[in-house]
């Protein structure tokens, strides 16, 4: 299994700073609530790995740079859309079926069917090179929620895999 770490924060998680490009850092990967988190410190907040410390080490805050928007990798969002499906958060599942929609255009997945349970219509989907399946709720959302959940998706996406 992939994991995907997030990039360094911005701030130092004990201080609330800004970390300074191009300065030294330390992260710790924590489990918390049955999800990993990556917490970042400034050198001078850093007391060592806590007792819940699953790893750590040292680093640099990256020099930001101007690029191109790059184009969305559907193999990477599938495996996003993945994690979001296994995850089971109820908060995610909008997303995970706004990234349906996508994978769906973008001819990663496929629409195998749907089911009916009580008033809950379910679509199950199947990936283009035979993953899943899946399951995902209809959401039942307006245009307008779609477009927001578009625009906080891509901004999430373009956070992380920067």
């Amino acid at each position: 299994m992939d994991y995907h770490l997030p990039p360094v924060s911005k701030t130092c998680a004990a201080s609330g700073q800004p970390l300074e490009p191009g300065q030294p850092c330390y992260s710790a990967l924590i489990e918390q609530d049955g999800r990993y988190r990556r917490l970042d410190f400034a050198p001078e907040h850093w007391t060592g790995p806590a007792e819940e410390t699953l790893a750590y080490w040292k680093s640099t805050v990256p020099v930001p740079t101007r690029t191109a928007a790059q184009p969305l990798d559907p193999d990477a969002l599938l495996r996003y859309f993945e994690q979001l499906c296994e995850d089971a958060n109820p908060a995610q599942q909008k997303f995970a079926y706004v990234l349906a929609l996508l994978l769906l255009q973008k001819r990663r997945l496929k629409i195998e069917g749907s089911r009916q349970e009580d008033d809950v219509e379910y679509l199950q989907l199947i990936g283009s090179r035979g993953e899943g399946p899946y399951e995902i709720r209809d959401q039942q959302l307006t245009d307008k929620e779609t477009e927001q959940l578009q625009q906080s998706l891509s901004a999430h996406l373009a956070e992380e895999w920067q």
